[in-house]
């Protein structure tokens, strides 16, 4: 059973994993070890074994879940309002904005490039999880726009909001290797402008 924390308990664990994922953004997780986290938040040995016992495997697993909570995070809140084609270019912009600022830094990459490597079953589920609630909220849009009318009523919801979360993904993965903003760029204006296309 899960322990239940205090206030400032809670709060002493989220200043761990929020540093702990700090430095794998910057370092890498093989390159971070538990000197570092503990002399970068300022925790002793006891209080980090107190809050993850069995160490690094434990650490490394509430990092995960931090990340992909922070992916979509940092897309609300126009990602939870895609109802109309103007709020849709607004959620482009801001993916853009975010990816550009983060660049190699960003969580998805920490997720899905460095922390897999600790406990590949429990980060699977994790990302599975997070894709699954992106793609819900793409798919929420997606049927907006056809109430609306905006987009024709022909359109695939679950085939067009899949596109479009690859869209990020990839054109995130290649800005990640590459460091070319345009990736990005391209393929989310396609696969919107997809939506717009007649279908024959």
């Amino acid at each position: 059973m899960e322990r239940v924390l205090t206030a400032k308990g809670a709060a002493t664990r989220q200043r761990i994993v929020e540093g702990a994922a700090q430095l794998i953004r910057e370092r890498g997780v093989a390159n971070v070890g538990l000197d570092d986290i503990r002399a970068s938040t300022a925790t002793s040995k006891s209080q980090l074994f107190h809050y993850f016992p069995d160490g690094k495997g434990d650490l490394l697993v509430a990092v995960a879940r931090y990340e992909a909570e922070q992916v979509i995070a940092d897309q609300l809140p126009q990602l939870g309002d895609l109802t109309t084609w103007r709020k849709w270019q607004a959620w482009r912009r801001r993916v853009i904005q975010i990816y550009d600022a983060q660049r190699a830094a960003c969580p998805l990459s920490a997720l899905t490039a460095q922390l897999g490597t600790a406990d590949p079953a429990t980060t699977r589920e994790i990302i599975d999880g997070l894709t699954d609630e992106w793609a819900g909220y793409l798919a929420k849009g997606v049927q907006a726009l056809k109430d609306s009318g905006e987009i024709d009523a022909r359109v695939d919801v679950l085939k067009a909001a899949n596109a479009i979360l690859a869209a990020v993904t990839g054109g995130a993965t290649l800005l990640q290797s590459t460091n070319r903003l345009s990736y990005l760029e391209d393929a989310l204006t396609e696969a919107l402008d997809g939506l717009r296309r007649p279908r024959s």
